[in-house]
């Protein structure tokens, strides 16, 4: 028998009791969705962050204040909250740093603020960047259109301004070009637009294009104050230095916050090499766990479709006896159920991905970021379809393989 011909009449099996095969389909396409959802979610959420992560730069760390208060098991001390980093201590580190790296000190002035052009105004959620000249090469953020800050302007504080490409599209109809030397109000404060970043997108509630820059000293003056906390990001400019340069910045700043010998740090440091690789070792835990989650409830649609399948043969009983009588041999009988077992399961599988795919990629746009396609996932599905179709179906496949044709045909 042509393995074509198996197939068809397997098919015809499958529509002839298409409830039962529905029913069993369906328990395998949720278990695949389940499976392929989860997984594709957390590769959603491991991309966006390390998006979010790599926007520092894959040479880069930062320098920030201690949040919160830590509880210490020396005498049941309590480690205070680091004093915000000031514009002072942040510009001595950036000039006594004497290391092969660039530096950046920054602050975000607000995240509410309303950027407007004549008769036309954002919603009040532009985030406002006091910026230095380094800023945008460290986070990796390019111009699109007109030029970045000079030194000069860095400098002086000049109302000049850098802005996203959602003030772009809310505000000059989507042509960046048209935006350049334009005069904008970000709140009371007027601003002549030179430049236009290239779109990012958001990352972990970071929108870049949702955003507006501006030199420090000039954000400063409006919205700095006494307990302003700046940020400082350092850039390095051989990876292999990263932790000669780590090293080299905890000793100097310990220095300029005044930090006696043995005191604890009042600052941390965070690369962003060690956050990704803290990510990935986090969502591989996730992955193996979800997969474990996935067959076990495989597992019990194996367990269904065995049961379906010897039904089916007791069913089929007389039916095994003619084939057999018109010469089918116990090989073409054994490829029929098993045939019949595999394309339930792989016609599960697809429906399951399908699903799964589509479920998986909910978060994805909540983190702005885009449609993911889970190539290793949909492989996996299926493989597991494939491997549940053969375990499930040989047995029964096999009783009627092995049914004598006269006591078949016999069969009532």
């Amino acid at each position: 028998m042509k393995f074509a011909e198996i197939i068809n009449m397997a098919l015809q099996n499958i529509r002839a009791n298409m409830l039962r095969s529905f029913l069993t389909l369906m328990i395998i396409a949720f278990g695949i969705m389940a499976l392929v959802g989860i997984l594709t979610a957390i590769d959603a959420i491991a991309y966006s962050l390390n998006n979010n992560f790599s926007g520092l730069g894959a040479n880069s760390f930062s320098i920030e204040r201690k949040w919160g208060e830590v509880r210490s098991n020396r005498g049941g001390r309590q480690q205070k909250r680091g004093e915000a980093i000031t514009l002072d201590q942040a510009l001595e580190f950036k000039e006594r740093f004497d290391f092969p790296a660039k530096v950046s000190v920054s602050f975000n002035a607000t995240s509410l603020a309303t950027v407007k052009s004549a008769d036309k105004k954002t919603n009040p959620n532009i985030a406002l960047f006091g910026v230095d000249e380094s800023y945008l090469d460290i986070k990796g953020l390019e111009i699109a259109n007109g030029r970045n800050f000079s030194l000069s302007e860095i400098e002086s504080g000049a109302p000049k301004i850098i802005i996203g490409q959602e003030i772009v599209k809310m505000l000059f109809k989507n042509k960046a070009e048209e935006a350049l030397n334009q005069v904008v109000m970000v709140g009371s404060v007027r601003y002549r637009v030179v430049g236009v970043l290239k779109s990012k997108g958001a990352s972990m509630g970071a929108n870049t294009d949702r955003s507006v820059f501006a030199p420090l000293s000039n954000v400063r003056s409006y919205y700095g104050g006494d307990n302003t906390n700046y940020d400082l990001i350092v850039a390095v400019h051989n990876a292999t230095d990263m932790d000669a340069a780590q090293s080299e910045a905890t000793g100097l700043f310990r220095q300029i916050r005044g930090l006696r010998p043995g005191e604890d740090e009042d600052f941390e440091l965070f690369a962003s090499d060690s956050l990704v690789a803290i990510l990935k070792e986090n969502t591989a835990t996730l992955r193996w766990a979800t997969i474990a989650i996935g067959l076990m409830t495989l597992l019990g649609a194996a367990i269904g479709l065995m049961n379906i399948m010897l039904v089916s043969v007791t069913e089929r009983t007389r039916e095994i006896g003619i084939y057999k009588a018109l010469g089918a041999t116990k090989r073409s009988i054994l490829i029929q159920f098993l045939a019949e077992a595999i394309v339930i399961c792989q016609i599960g599988g697809l429906v399951g991905i399908l699903l799964g795919i589509l479920i998986g990629n909910i978060v994805t746009p909540l983190l702005g970021g885009s449609f993911l396609i889970p190539w290793a996932w949909m492989f996996l599905g299926l493989t597991l379809c494939m491997i549940v179709g053969v375990l499930s179906g040989f047995y029964p496949a096999m009783k009627a393989a092995q049914l004598d044709p006269i006591e078949a045909l016999r069969y009532e």
